[in-house]
């Protein structure tokens, strides 16, 4: 019912398969090595091409590697920067409320950053404006590290000074910057974010 090869015995002894037999014999291949047996292959790379090949590669690969750094480190400073504005703006909410007591000079801005991480004390209302109990409402768990100056040194700004100011009045918190003087990706100088 199916097809029979009839002219299994033209085949090389080598190539003729036996139902009986327990082996076959290995197949050998010509050699393939560069420029052994056989004179027309071409020659094998020198190790040193290899090397310089590869060196390049490598070389080529650092630029995109520092740049993959920085660009962390300024999604780092962005993300800093936002969290103590953001603290900052949470405690000027509470002093507008009168929520606590804050000395008139600070505007109601924080005194300085390490107030925002110790906190401040208000007290709870009730619905009937009722006093009820105390509370410590803390806006930073830590001040953050500056990722382009590798400190948790600051720059800061009160409200009494200058917006283009690089010294700090010492009457409250209004604002934070970085001291670095380097350039971002897109040109502009971090301090001024």
């Amino acid at each position: 019912m199916g097809l029979r090869f009839t002219q299994r015995s033209k085949l090389p002894p080598e190539f003729r398969s036996s139902r009986n037999s327990k082996h076959r014999p290995p197949i050998t291949f010509a050699s393939t090595s560069f420029g052994v047996d056989n004179p027309s292959a071409p020659e094998r790379p020198s190790r040193s091409l290899i090397l310089v090949v590869l060196a390049i590669l490598a070389m080529s690969a650092l630029p995109l590697g520092k740049m993959a750094v920085k660009r962390d480190n300024e999604l780092e400073l962005a993300r800093a920067l936002r969290t103590m504005r953001e603290a900052i703006d949470a405690w000027k909410k509470l002093a507008d409320e009168k929520k606590f007591e804050f000395d008139q000079d600070t505007e109601g801005y924080p005194p300085t950053l390490e107030d925002l991480v110790k906190g401040v004390e208000i007290q709870d209302k009730d619905a009937k404006g009722q006093t009820g109990r105390k509370r410590t409402v803390k806006f930073l768990r830590r001040i953050p590290k500056d990722p382009m100056t590798n400190s948790f040194d600051w720059g800061l700004r009160s409200y009494q000074d200058d917006p283009d100011s690089d010294s700090w009045g010492e009457e409250n918190v209004y604002d934070v910057y970085t001291k670095s003087e380097a350039l971002a990706l897109d040109g502009t100088r971090y301090k001024d974010w």
